[in-house]
């Protein structure tokens, strides 16, 4: 499949862009209102520095990212100093630190190629895309929930199965499992750099088991970029299984519209506190 170029007046475009002011140095900025309470979302800030480090990799593609998130992400300017670690045929290993000032925020490893060009071959798929209901058939994430306010949502239109969104009205399922539908508000296509937002842009599914719903900051997040997203809107499936010593693990798939997995990930985060 062909890369999709996206729009350059996309807000998410707009939102992750950044200038060279130096040798590996990229000025940037927070933008306000890709946030979850005050504190910027963690696959916006993951998407702002991987942008960054795409463009100094040379590949058009990140194609397995682990970040460190060392303080929240408040809006205003930021600084991405990347490195290359090695440059190979396939693969291009860059690290990335995002800094607010003499803050540092953000530490990032990851490796750069080119999704299309690994294409084809041999594949397994075990797992298959969630079985979700229409679109119009799910329930809206909102910008205000409660208590916090998701200005996320301005931007990105997340619709989850409504078996797993009663948590917002205190009903919970009982399983830490939320599976929906993500899309751009602004019709924006899904490529490649857009799947590091994606991957954090649901509700966390232990809000459906017997814990506070609240802030879960987010410690450690791997992504990996299995293929390029097929046109239209993506189906998504959140799960936990294992909640202890005051942390939780999150993993998800990220399916496009022709049923190719697109995209996975897991993270480390910190329980919410009641």
């Amino acid at each position: 499949m062909e890369h999709v170029t996206p729009s350059l007046e996309s807000e998410f475009d707009r939102a992750t862009g950044s200038t060279l002011i130096d040798d590996g140095t990229y000025a940037g900025e927070i933008e306000d209102g890709w946030d979850i309470n005050g504190n910027a979302n963690g696959g916006y800030l993951l998407a702002l520095a991987v942008r960054a480090m795409r463009g100094a990799s040379g590949r058009p593609d990140p194609i397995s990212v682990s970040a460190h998130f060392l303080a929240p992400g408040k809006p205003g300017p930021v600084t991405i100093e990347t490195s290359m670690v090695k440059a190979g045929r396939q693969l291009a290993t860059m690290t990335g630190s995002m800094r607010s000032g003499e803050r540092e925020i953000l530490r990032v490893l990851g490796a750069f190629g080119d999704v299309g060009a690994m294409s084809g071959g041999f594949s397994s798929v075990v797992g298959s895309p969630p079985d979700l209901p229409p679109v119009d058939e799910c329930v809206v994430r909102d910008q205000q929930s409660g208590i916090v306010n998701i200005g996320l949502m301005r931007h990105v239109r997340v619709h989850i199965r409504p078996e797993h969104a009663g948590f917002a009205d205190g009903v919970k399922s009982g399983r830490a499992l939320i599976e929906g539908w993500f899309e751009f508000g602004d019709g924006r296509p899904i490529d490649t750099l857009a799947l590091m937002l994606v991957i954090d842009a649901f509700p966390p599914p232990v809000f459906n088991i017997d814990i506070p719903v609240g802030w879960v900051p987010t410690v450690e997040l791997t992504a990996h970029v299995r293929g390029i997203p097929a046109p239209g809107p993506l189906r998504c499936r959140f799960h936990t299984e294992f909640v202890q010593n005051g942390f939780l693990q999150e993993d998800s798939e990220v399916w496009d519209s022709s049923g190719m997995l697109v995209a996975q990930s897991r993270q480390l985060a910190l329980l919410p506190k009641g």
